[in-house]
């Protein structure tokens, strides 16, 4: 069997965080996914109880809270802050510092979160600082993270992987199911089951280009819903008391009190229903998603102005009956019954043209698009599974690369996230935000060198180079922006790829891009 590189190395009782830094790095190179879980299994199986949970969770790529710290914030302090000679901390000090700069609020805030990871990062060895910013970013790149540590966490314990994952569906937390099955065994995994007022990870969907391609796949007939660009919220209900959690498990309670008051007249006694809130504007139509989150980030403040608007679409639990292991069809007929003035609209077909039909009158009616469910299939928290498919209306522009970000963590020493220009036909690009995603290793090594060929200036982690490179890019849809200048920005836009045979003089306009926006009621039309 493997061994993690090196000896455990402590400092004092503790583990030092070094040793996950390398495992980290050290699974990254394993080409097999047994060896991999092998190393995992031997760090985790070793270290002690008091930092089981945090070294689960970091090797799975999560550092437990959210930190609030961006792509730029690591790439600048990376190129500032030179690494310490010696390794001194350890996993349990690096999760208070996480803890410290997560609770920081208020004004002054962002500078202080800066400065705290700064500091850690200075008292960081260098492979450490690879690793705490591919953490801090989620670009942690070792094989399916979740699905290593689950199976790293069997092999430790000598238990099912099954249940390890089921678990872990349950809680939500891999670092807790952990700790739980090295202290307890298959005990400590039983005491995760379905339980009132404990969130549990929702499930996900994959991508279906098009409705027949969902169709094919799921094999049947399917539930057809529409996608709704808003706040996913769990409900969770216990008599007369109600909490509501977001996607990332986070308890929103005080934020949705509209979501609440439906929750508590439903009649069942025992509630936990996954649906989406967002704001609507007149006729019903969805506003933008950036007015919904800055309705729940105001909370009542804006409930009388911006109302939102609850949209169910499955059943975890109702009364005494836990319905994870039922199939779709069973959910969607108790929800119906249970609320029905908001379950979410559903068509159920395996016919291809009123499949169609669904999804452009959902396009039309502003939603993003629809999602394909199997009407057999069990509710699987947590998983990214085929039961569920998104079909969502894709745009793609021809944009000008401007400049690119210097990478950190797997990424460093590429040129990595590109500022993106649409052409202005009275002269110039207008910026309209960047990416990262999209890009093959083979893509970062040719735009690292490419880019570099035609630069005219850097600034700290930023290489500005002249607009010549086209880039063909998808995006969901365009937000409003006061970051940049021409007002708009583009929300999860992802390289397609380079378009060779294009010049910057045949890229988009900025009003294909505000067309876009119009449309779509981001902007109103002038």
């Amino acid at each position: 069997m493997a061994v993690a590189p090196g000896p455990l190395t402590q400092y004092g009782d503790l583990v030092l965080f070094e040793q996950s830094a390398r495992t980290s790095a050290e699974v990254a190179r394993t080409s097999g996914k047994k060896k991999k879980v092998e190393l995992i299994a031997a760090l985790i199986r070793d270290v002690p109880p008091d930092e089981r949970a945090i070294a689960a969770r970091h090797l799975s790529g999560d550092v437990g809270r959210k930190l609030g710290i961006g792509y730029a914030t690591v790439a600048e302090l990376r190129g500032a802050v030179a690494p310490a000679a010696n390794a001194t901390l350890t996993l349990g000090e690096v999760d208070r510092r996480f803890a410290a700069i997560a609770a920081l609020s208020g004004t002054g805030s962002g500078r202080a979160r800066k400065e705290g990871f700064g500091a850690l990062l200075a008292a960081a060895t260098a492979i450490e600082q690879e690793f705490l910013g591919a953490l801090v970013l989620g670009e942690l790149r070792q094989g399916a993270l979740d699905a290593l540590v689950v199976d790293a966490v069997a092999l430790a314990t000598s238990l099912a992987p099954a249940s390890v994952r089921s678990a872990y569906m349950l809680a939500g937390d891999l670092g807790v199911v952990a700790d739980a099955a090295l202290t307890d065994g298959a005990a400590g995994l039983a005491r995760f089951g379905l339980t009132v007022f404990r969130p549990v990870l929702p499930m996900l969907a994959q991508t279906a280009e098009t409705t027949s391609e969902a169709l094919a796949t799921l094999a049947g007939p399917a539930a057809l819903e529409l996608k709704l660009d808003g706040f996913r919220v769990q409900i969770h209900k216990d008599g007369d008391v109600v909490r509501v959690f977001s996607r990332a498990l986070n308890e929103v309670t005080a934020s949705v009190p509209e979501v609440v008051a439906y929750a508590a007249q439903l009649p069942a006694r025992r509630l936990i229903l996954d649906g989406e809130a967002i704001a609507l504007g007149p006729g019903g139509r969805p506003l933008p998603f950036q007015d919904t989150m800055k309705r729940v980030g105001r909370g009542k403040a804006l409930a009388d102005r911006l109302p939102l608007s609850l949209s169910l679409f499955d059943a975890l639990l109702i009364d005494d009956q836990t319905l994870l292991a039922n199939p779709a069809r069973e959910r969607f007929t108790l929800l119906d019954a249970l609320a029905p003035a908001h379950a979410v609209p559903r068509l159920i077909t395996n016919e291809a043209a009123a499949a169609t039909a669904f999804f452009e009158a959902a396009i039309a009616s502003g939603h993003e698009g629809v999602m394909a469910k199997a009407l057999e299939a069990p509710y699987d928290a947590g998983n990214r599974g085929a039961s569920w498919l998104k079909i969502k209306h894709v745009h793609r522009l021809d944009l000008v690369v401007l400049a690119a970000e210097w990478g950190s963590g797997r990424r460093r020493g590429f040129l990595s996230n590109l500022h993106l220009g649409a052409r202005d036909p009275a002269g110039g690009f207008v910026m309209l935000g960047k990416t990262f995603k999209g890009m093959t290793d083979e893509v970062l090594a040719w735009q690292t060198t490419a880019l570099q060929a035609i630069e005219v200036d850097r600034e700290g982690h930023v290489v500005y180079v002249r607009p010549e490179l086209v880039v063909e890019i998808a995006f969901n849809d365009v937000q409003r922006s006061s970051q940049y200048p021409g007002g708009m920005a583009l929300r999860f836009a992802r390289l397609v790829r380079y378009r060779d045979d294009k010049t910057a003089a045949e890229a988009d306009t900025i009003d294909a891009v505000r067309a876009i926006a119009i449309a779509a009621g981001v902007l109103p039309a002038t």
